[in-house]
């Protein structure tokens, strides 16, 4: 974080100083108590089931400063008490104006699938050129965001941050705290359905990014993906496109796989670089277009920038070789029907001696047709080659059911939660099978993950 005072804050937020000093410098935020640092402003965010004015209290004995909507009077304390009438909100406003102060490019990577593996993949380019930082952990939300912003320092050259919504509006509301200089827009999919309705609805709150986006900027959509391309001339903002069709002004062609990696030429215009990707699947070339992509509409050097593929290792498909035992594709992060399409093509599309299965779990947020969604992957998955499919959750049978109603050979595994799932694999996976594990956050897959490397 860039120095920035408790004086700084008030004139942000329009808070008001109910105790300590307005020259106390703040280092960072926190919003957990329990992780809060010296030098730290505490956010006490009112959740459902938390409120974290209750938490108060024991952050200052370690925190420098505090937000607060509850404390209207005076109070007796050497640290700074701000009072603010809605801590989310100034939660915001902090970040505001932190950006205001920001003299580097900023850029806002949304979608409906890929967008965490697009902004890793951006970051891991421009950082062969430039101190680059971007999102943490899932920070990608109207509460996360605002926290990447406040830790974006002087020492950084360039920002790349993950904008994820569910709700119509709150892309605008993002928008306006990260103004981008640079819009990605990765899928546009099924994931929120249950908020958003329809895909065309999907389509126009991501394309919120660019509400308040640098109006010299770029704009960066996906060219594979048919409902942005649609958008070819309909744009007022500069636009264009990645991916592999001929039209696309960023492409990816000669593409070949060898040995878990993949080969192409990146080409813009005149421009020809070989690029080597180490990522599974085929979708993951064109994820890394838009890292190369806006490293030549900054003018970097665009070698420096496909050299950081060579190396590429992000949150999503990491392929974990456990010695002797099996192998396993980590795809745990996160799920939606388009990205699990997109994993079980990587399972199928991998030479192995051994047995392919693939273990999957809910998806959520599909509202009022999630069995629908369900059975289409399950569909997909019918036509590849796997050998098993093993399930855990309520919607996942509609996997199995769509497999049972095909004529393929897979054979079907259910089982009531993760432990189950974890010893079964165990008790008969072979060192030349792989497994793919994917569902989505709250299925808390990642255990399986984990216990199966112990």
């Amino acid at each position: 974080m860039f120095s920035i005072t408790v004086k700084d804050i008030l004139e942000a937020t329009g808070g008001v100083l109910l105790s300590g000093n307005e020259e106390v410098r703040i280092k960072d935020v926190c919003i957990d108590s329990r992780l809060i640092k010296e030098g730290d402003l505490f956010v006490p965010l009112e959740g459902e089931n938390v409120d974290g004015h209750r938490f108060i209290e024991s952050a200052m004995e370690k925190g420098a400063a505090t937000l607060t909507s509850q404390h209207t009077g005076i109070v007796i304390s050497e640290k700074p008490y701000i009072y603010v009438s809605n801590v989310l909100k100034a939660h915001q406003d902090i970040a505001k104006y932190v950006r205001s102060h920001l003299k580097l490019p900023v850029i806002g990577v949304t979608g409906s699938v890929g967008k965490t593996t697009t902004r890793e993949m951006i970051a891991t380019a421009l950082s062969g050129n430039l101190n680059t930082y971007q999102t943490e952990k899932n920070y990608n939300s109207q509460i996360g965001v605002p926290i990447c912003i406040d830790r974006i320092t002087r020492d950084h050259k360039a920002a790349v941050l993950e904008m994820g919504i569910s709700l119509e509006g709150q892309m605008d509301i993002l928008s306006d705290i990260v103004k981008p200089d640079v819009c990605v827009v990765t899928v546009i999919g099924v994931a929120h359905m249950e908020y958003l309705k329809s895909r065309e609805n999907i389509r126009a709150e991501k394309l919120a990014i660019t509400n308040h986006m640098n109006p010299d900027g770029l704009v960066l959509l996906n060219g594979d993906d048919e409902m942005l391309a649609e958008l070819r001339g309909t744009m007022n903002e500069k636009v264009r496109f990645y991916g592999t069709a001929e039209w696309c002004d960023y492409r990816a062609e000669n593409i070949e796989e060898r040995n878990y990696k993949f080969y192409y030429d990146f080409v813009c215009g005149d421009i020809r670089i070989p690029v080597e990707l180490n990522a599974l699947g085929v979708h993951n070339v064109g994820n890394s277009l838009a890292g190369l992509a806006i490293s030549h509409y900054m003018g970097l050097d665009l070698k420096k920038a496909a050299g950081g593929y060579k190396d590429f290792k992000g949150l999503r498909q990491n392929l974990i070789s456990v010695p002797g035992k099996y192998t396993i594709i980590d795809d745990t992060y996160n799920a939606s029907p388009d990205s699990m399409k997109a994993s079980i093509d990587v399972l199928a599309d991998l030479k192995s001696e051994g047995k392919k299965i693939a273990v999957l779990g809910d998806m959520f947020e599909l509202g009022e047709n999630t069995e629908q969604f369900h059975y289409e992957v399950g569909k997909h998955l019918a036509t590849k080659n796997i050998d098993e499919l093993v399930v855990v959750g309520e919607y996942s049978q509609q996997y199995v059911k769509a497999v049972e109603e095909s004529d393929c050979q897979t054979k079907c595994y259910s089982f009531k939660d993760n432990g189950e799932v974890t010893l079964y694999l165990m008790s008969v996976m072979a060192p030349e099978d792989i497994v793919l594990i994917k569902g989505s956050n709250g299925m808390n897959l990642k255990d399986v993950v984990t216990n199966m490397q112990g």
